[in-house]
């Protein structure tokens, strides 16, 4: 993370190795300079929550099954709170189970990705996540 502690993407992920990759993935596209990773949702909240927080990331990236606090609960207090809840939050996940993709659906998700297992197509995925929201998405100013 440089340049003023400016988030444009904050990646809550609590397995070291899909957040590396995720992490090699958006670098090979140039999409990570300034990157935040965050091992659980108690740091996400409390970075998110924080009084010096200036500007909101451009891009949540978040996984659902993590210690602490899940993503569900990300995802709600989030999407809960006024000023937040216009940031666009991504859940990449491991979990297809159906319940926690409609809780995240009604919880106000933008995007619900299960991670492919295949290394070449999740570094598609998350490239194309990447490009979309911080390139191509035009959010609320």
């Amino acid at each position: 993370m440089q340049n003023n502690n400016v988030v444009e993407i904050l990646l809550v992920e609590d397995n070291p190795d899909d957040a590396g990759l995720t992490i090699r993935a958006l670098k090979k596209h140039n999409l990570s300079n300034h990157l935040l990773h965050l091992q659980d949702g108690e740091e996400a909240l409390h970075f998110l929550f924080s009084k010096e927080l200036n500007q909101l990331p451009k891009l949540i990236l978040l996984d659902l099954k993590m210690p602490k606090v899940d993503g569900i609960e990300v995802l709600r207090r989030v999407k809960a709170d006024p000023e937040k809840r216009i940031i666009p939050i991504v859940v990449l996940t491991s979990s297809k189970e159906e319940r926690d993709i409609i809780e995240s659906y009604q919880l106000g998700v933008n995007a619900y990705i299960v991670k492919p297992v295949d290394f070449d197509k999740f570094v598609q995925a998350v490239s194309e996540i990447g490009f979309f929201w911080l390139l191509l998405n035009q959010p609320p100013r």
